[in-house]
């Protein structure tokens, strides 16, 4: 299968989840993103990974996962997130072993493939598939790591309010490009399958 190498662009506050965090995943060749809600814990894990320099006072769970597949011969080639269905991504880590090169293939939630990735320095992929049922192609702003400026910022109005069905294409191609601009990718998500029905339509 014709895998696409996904880069990590960031992590934001969900502007509609509270409590939640976009991880936001982009195909290095197309620049489509992949955003990704998912927990704090899972967040802190992701930041503090990539930040290699810092190292916290006791291990967190993925560096205790990270350290017995190291003990026991195996590292992570690569995280493959193959699958997403009713808005939740399927994710596999592809282990091999030092010694004898057999793979090890573990399902996984795809935050916590993630924050094994940066662990290994492992390439991240994905489908086709995933990318045109998921992926939004827009260019935005580099979004800030756990940015604390958030406070006061409210979802875009538009999804409780307004049904999508009566918007005009004009109007959602707008309301798409605002909710990417505050980094409301739950509503960039509905909106552009919206906009992928209505062209269906057409075709």
């Amino acid at each position: 299968m014709d895998y696409k190498r996904l880069i990590i662009r960031g992590i934001s506050y969900s502007q509609t989840q509270s409590g939640a965090y976009a991880l936001l995943l982009e195909h290095e060749e197309t620049g489509v993103k992949l955003p990704v809600v998912i927990g704090n814990f899972e967040a802190q894990s992701i930041s503090l990974g990539l930040e290699k320099d810092i190292q916290p006072p006791r291990p967190l769970t993925h560096d205790l996962f990270s350290s017995f597949v190291k003990a026991t011969q195996y590292r992570l080639s690569s995280v493959v997130i193959y699958q997403i269905l009713d808005g939740v991504f399927f994710s596999n880590l592809v282990f091999t072993n030092n010694i004898s090169d057999e793979e090890l293939i573990l399902d996984a939630r795809t935050s916590d493939a993630v924050a094994m990735a940066v662990r290994f320095d492992a390439p991240i992929f994905t489908t086709e598939q995933v990318l045109s049922e998921a992926g939004i192609l827009l260019e935005i702003n580099e979004p800030e790591e756990m940015s604390a400026d958030v406070e006061g910022s409210q979802p875009i109005v538009g999804l409780e309010e307004t049904s999508l069905s009566n918007l005009s294409s004009q109007e959602l191609a707008q309301l798409l490009e605002d909710a990417v601009k505050e980094e409301d990718f739950d509503t960039a998500l509905q909106v552009q399958e919206e906009i992928k029905k209505r062209n269906r339509k057409i075709e």
